[in-house]
């Protein structure tokens, strides 16, 4: 039974509008949160006359009251590197859970390092990057890793569109362009090291083919050490076409060095700002449906030898996102969060209870 309020900030955006549906779906009535208010009302009303509050991020005092101890904030309004500092602090002066669909590796390292001591201290969970970005990823490791046992060293994580499925959204175009203004970062040797977004090219095996990816920085490299403690080095690669992956890496080193001179990451940041128009719409339900999506994790020994190999499949990741957000928000309202603090997906509820959530969200393991 829930216990506390789920209060969905963002919830006029795509994907908060998506995630107020998908609770809704589960019997949730959650309070939408955002800075439209006539907007908030239309939606609230078509979900069944919903409790709503305006708030914005560009305005933290708005954030205050927003919720109280025992309550669960969800978060969808990006780009995180942006607008998403006060809203984690705010969950966390008020010792609420949280949780947010951020893919940005800056904010991701961010909420492990710096936000979760405090959270920590104030007895709250903090999910970052409770979506697509990162979850399978996580769970898929997690299941390489049982299978490889205390061999395994290193694992690697690749993520792969399949099918259609209409594009990117606003937000995720947003977000994807400030994360080449700002350094990545991979688990090597067994500590966290910064380095640019594709600096690393490597091939997976998808669907009788190899199949290029682009390193990026995720919530795995901080996770999944905490479920293999031999674990020395992470790597996490989102799947690109092989002019369009050299592309990415020439445009972020190129971003790495210009961002080292003096003014230089605020010119990128004021460079890329035009094309980062947040939250614009994205793909309907008739287009997500054409698409889908594939998720791979291998798990290697000290010598390099592979160990395992897991793959999850199913929906398009914006569904999955929304559903796992609604899965995740309901289980920490329920009291099932296995601990305070910056929480990976599998040691915030447990593998087994992870890959029943993301089965529930379309995304499951085949063989």
């Amino acid at each position: 039974m829930v216990s506390g309020r789920i209060v969905l900030f963002g919830a006029t955006g795509f994907t908060g509008a998506l995630t107020a549906r998908a609770l809704a779906d589960r019997g949730i009535r959650p309070v939408l949160a955002g800075r439209d208010e006539e907007r908030l009302q239309a939606l609230a009303g078509a979900l069944g006359d919903l409790e709503t509050r305006v708030a914005d991020a560009a305005d933290p005092a708005s954030l205050r009251g927003l919720v109280e101890r025992g309550d669960v904030l969800v978060s969808t309004v990006g780009p995180f590197a942006r607008l998403g500092e006060p809203v984690v602090r705010a969950a966390i002066d008020a010792g609420a859970h949280y949780l947010d669909s951020t893919g940005e590796s800056a904010f991701i390292r961010a909420v492990f390092e710096r936000h979760g001591p405090a959270a920590a201290s104030n007895g709250c969970g903090l999910l970052t990057a409770f979506g697509f970005d990162w979850v399978p990823g996580n769970l898929a490791g997690a299941l390489a890793l049982c299978e490889a046992g205390e061999r395994a060293t290193r694992v690697e994580a690749g993520y792969f569109f399949t099918g259609g499925g209409g594009g990117a959204s606003g937000g995720t175009r947003a977000s994807a362009l400030g994360m080449f203004v700002a350094p990545a970062f991979a688990l090597s040797g067994g500590r966290i090291v910064t380095e640019p977004i594709a600096r690393r090219l490597r091939a997976f095996d998808v669907e009788h083919r190899r199949a290029t990816a682009v390193s990026v920085g995720g919530s795995e490299h901080f996770a999944l050490p905490r479920v293999a403690p031999g674990l020395r080095d992470v790597g996490v690669y989102l799947g690109l076409p092989g002019a369009p992956a050299r592309g990415a890496q020439a445009l972020s080193l190129g971003a790495s060095v210009l961002g080292r001179l003096p003014g230089g990451r605020g010119a990128l940041g004021a460079l890329v700002r035009p094309f980062a128009r947040g939250s614009t719409g994205g793909p309907d339900a008739e287009a997500r449906a054409r698409g889908g999506s594939l998720v791979v994790a291998e798990a290697f020994d000290a010598r390099g030898t592979r160990l395992s190999a897991v793959r999850l499949s199913g929906v398009n990741p914006y569904d999955f996102t929304a559903a796992i957000l609604a899965w995740g928000a309901q289980a920490a309202a329920e009291g099932r969060l296995r601990g305070a603090g910056a929480l990976g997906p599998v040691d915030a509820f447990g593998l087994e209870a992870l890959e029943r959530g993301c089965a529930q969200g379309g995304i499951t393991a085949r063989t």
